[in-house]
């Protein structure tokens, strides 16, 4: 017999204590060794709010340090302090983003090629409705399977990988009830 998975409602209450001591009692994740932490497959469902992106398939890899975002038509600013991009999420729609850039690096992508990448921040948001700030680099991923790489930084102290699952946090449906507008269209 399958078991129908339980959901609960939040409703927002000011507490007068830190954020982690509430996460501990309440058992949630927070980025410090030894809290609890959410188990993600080697595939999850994430949407990118802050630029209306969603629902992307990203790929879990420990192994990678930075994260990075699938993006086309890549341009910087004059002033040098944004980049304007075009991404398209699981549907393959196109959306065009603005961000702001917080650094250029060097990256080495996994077939040893070093090149020069853009670094944005943004908010991510599993099927599942956690949310956190991770930071991304900008990068043509047409010819990968995942529009999306989650690396080392962004998975570091919320999370571990469970790499024989996909999308233990959620369903599709699930991301799309908790990111207004990303359902197909």
């Amino acid at each position: 017999m399958k078991r129908k998975p339980r959901s609960f409602k939040a409703t927002p209450l000011q507490v007068d204590a830190p954020s982690g001591q509430v996460a501990r009692e309440l058992g949630l994740p927070w980025k410090h060794t030894g809290m609890p932490k959410l188990v993600l497959g080697r595939r999850e469902w994430i949407g990118l709010p802050e630029f209306g992106v969603g629902p992307l398939n990203a790929k879990t890899d420990s192994g990678a340090r930075t994260s990075s975002l699938h993006a086309e038509e890549i341009q910087v600013a004059p002033d040098g302090l944004n980049v304007f991009f075009v991404t398209r999420d699981h549907y393959g729609r196109r959306v065009t983003c603005e961000a702001a850039i917080v650094k250029s690096t060097r990256v080495k992508s996994s077939t040893g090629v070093s090149r020069r990448r853009h670094v944005i921040e943004t908010e991510a948001m599993l099927a599942g409705g956690f949310t956190w700030r991770i930071r991304l680099t900008l990068a043509n991923r047409s010819d990968m399977r995942s529009p999306m790489l989650l690396g080392r930084q962004a998975l570091a102290g919320y999370f571990l990988i469970d790499p024989q699952g996909n999308h233990l946090e959620g369903a599709l449906r699930d991301l799309e009830a908790h990111f207004p507008g990303c359902h197909r269209s």
